[in-house]
């Protein structure tokens, strides 16, 4: 069992325990269900963002702890002080320390997209994003198939979120390009066994159609990887651990950007 099953198991639990503790017509009163989202497509464009999405995450299964002493306020205000497009709060607790407690308190500091992370099998976790103040969600084709990544696309847009699907290879690509879905990202790291290698990203970015926002994930360390990226047509930059891993996740963003911005000329 790799660790994506594991993780995907223990998540049919988790649902359903969440299901027993709040009904689907509890979450739709909540009062940020009907709150109208960020565009995900207008700040990865804006001409004063980077297009960078950075990620506030604890930990992950195959680093351990990354980082247990920032608070997530902090951490988001700062990211989007820096130029961030986008914010990504890891919302799994058992493999990532995460809740979606912080996706609130994320909510609460940011005017830019924030997008729920997290490995959805079941609509009702799309409603926790909404009622919890996300303005994107992840679909995962690794862990659903076409159909799943249709019928979910389709009911978190009905709900006026946008729509990030994660790819990592050519197949899960090709069975997954469906109108309801705004962003395609390419995930560098295999989630079967965690391995990264950024030439998944410079094999598919054209490969995929003009219409969806191109995101790269997951192994960029060096600014100028991203002016890179860039040229060969990402617009959308997905940074996880690079940022949490020093002591200040704020200051770790702004160095990054100002470098970036310096191999930009």
């Amino acid at each position: 069992m790799t660790i994506l099953d594991k993780i995907i198991a223990r998540k049919r639990i988790e649902v359903a325990e969440a299901k027993e503790q709040a009904s689907l017509s509890e979450l739709e009163g909540y009062p940020l269900f009907n709150r109208t989202c960020y565009s995900l497509k207008d700040s990865i464009l804006h001409p004063q963002r980077t297009g960078i999405i950075a990620e506030f995450k604890r930990a992950s299964p195959s680093k351990g702890l990354i980082n247990g002493t920032s608070g997530v306020a902090d951490v988001v205000r700062g990211y989007q002080d820096a130029g961030a497009s986008a914010v990504s709060v890891l919302t799994d607790s058992d493999f990532f320390q995460g809740s979606l407690a912080d996706i609130r308190a994320a909510r609460e500091v940011l005017t830019i997209p924030l997008l729920r992370k997290e490995f959805i099998v079941d609509k009702y976790q799309i409603a926790e994003a909404k009622a919890y103040g996300a303005d994107i969600i992840l679909l995962i084709a690794a862990c659903l198939n076409s159909k799943e990544i249709e019928t979910l696309a389709d009911y978190a847009k009905s709900l006026g979120l946008n729509v990030l699907l994660e790819v990592h290879n050519q197949e899960e690509l090709q069975r997954s390009l469906f109108d309801s879905i705004d962003a395609i990202g390419v995930n560098n790291r295999n989630l079967k066994d965690f391995v990264v290698d950024l030439n998944h990203s410079y094999d598919l970015v054209d490969k995929i159609p003009d219409r969806f926002i191109k995101v790269s994930e997951s192994g960029i360390s060096d600014p100028n990887t991203i002016n890179t990226l860039r040229k060969t047509g990402f617009q959308g930059f997905l940074i996880g651990e690079n940022f949490m891993k020093t002591e200040a996740p704020s200051k770790a963003i702004k160095d990054f950007v100002k470098e970036m911005k310096r191999g930009a000329y």
